[in-house]
């Protein structure tokens, strides 16, 4: 299910669910036609009380469905703010370091915040994968071979930023990848829809009346609520997207930090030690 919805653009998932709404429908009126037909006494009123309860049962699946994609969306918001802290902390850290670790280290974690940033974009998105874990292979041995070289405390702490930054990699592409509406509520909610839709138009059967000024506007309706769903499980597809201005705005930021860096280290060198005068003395 999860398969073919995303295999879908979200307007043709659009189309698709209203006209699935439609022929079960369609499908109940016929039924409602048959059984009027065959002279079946059944009232089209003694329907009204089972339809209103299949709708409050779809409004509530629908309702479900929906919190639970909002806070899958959340969710990986407050991931996208969390990696950029991370790699922001690393890359700050990496000033402790001497040369030549420093530069490549730095370096590196500048090209992951632009693969990161270019991975939004889902025709990039699996080479942003890829090319991410190869950097942080390479993140990793450069902040071993520091270790080796000069083990010490400030080391220490780029080691510990920069697993942190792998970790918050493996967050995000679960988040991404696996934390999505499970099968199951899918199947349920299109269930649900399919025989609410079933029962009004078997009681427009009954009663003679397609009801299309009233019918029309409720499966639009639902279908708009339903892609709206779809559209939240899936971050990188669809019109609702995970924002990557955290992201952006480090890049910024990293350009800065260099830059105040750069002009800090250049002062101070240009700075020369003062030492003791002599004063010549007067003759007398």
């Amino acid at each position: 299910m999860k398969g073919f919805f995303d295999a879908l653009p979200i307007w043709g998932i659009y189309i698709l669910l209203v006209l699935f709404l439609f022929i079960s429908y369609e499908i109940g009126y016929r039924i409602g036609q048959n059984a009027r037909a065959h002279r079946d006494k059944s009232e089209p009123s003694a329907l009204n009380h089972l339809i209103s309860g299949m709708l409050a049962m779809l409004a509530f699946v629908l309702a479900f469905s929906f919190s639970m994609a909002s806070s899958q969306h959340r969710a990986r918001r407050k991931l996208v703010l969390e990696e950029a802290n991370t790699i922001g902390t690393a890359y700050l850290r990496a000033d402790l370091l001497e040369e030549p670790y420093r530069g490549r280290i730095k370096a590196l974690l500048r090209e992951y915040v632009d693969t990161r940033v270019k991975g939004a974009n889902r025709e990039k998105f699996a080479w942003a994968v890829r090319r991410s874990l190869e950097i942080q292979d390479s993140l990793w041995a450069q902040v071993v071979k520091a270790a080796r070289h000069n083990p010490g405390r400030c080391v220490l702490l780029v080691v510990r930023a920069v697993n942190r930054v792998i970790d918050v990699h493996e967050k995000r592409m679960a988040a991404a990848l696996r934390a999505r509406i499970p099968r199951s509520i899918w199947i349920a909610l299109l269930a649900i829809s399919a025989l609410t839709m079933l029962t009004m138009g078997t009681q427009g059967g009954l009663a003679e009346t397609r009801r299309l000024i009233a019918v029309i506007p409720l499966i639009l309706a639902f279908a708009v609520l339903t892609t709206l769903v779809v559209d939240l499980d899936r971050p990188q597809r669809g019109l609702i997207k995970v924002s990557q201005q955290e992201m952006v705005d480090l890049q910024r930021k990293m350009k800065q930090s260099d830059e105040i860096l750069q002009k800090a280290l250049g002062s101070s060198s240009r700075v020369a030690p003062e030492g003791p005068t002599n004063s010549p003395r007067r003759g007398h």
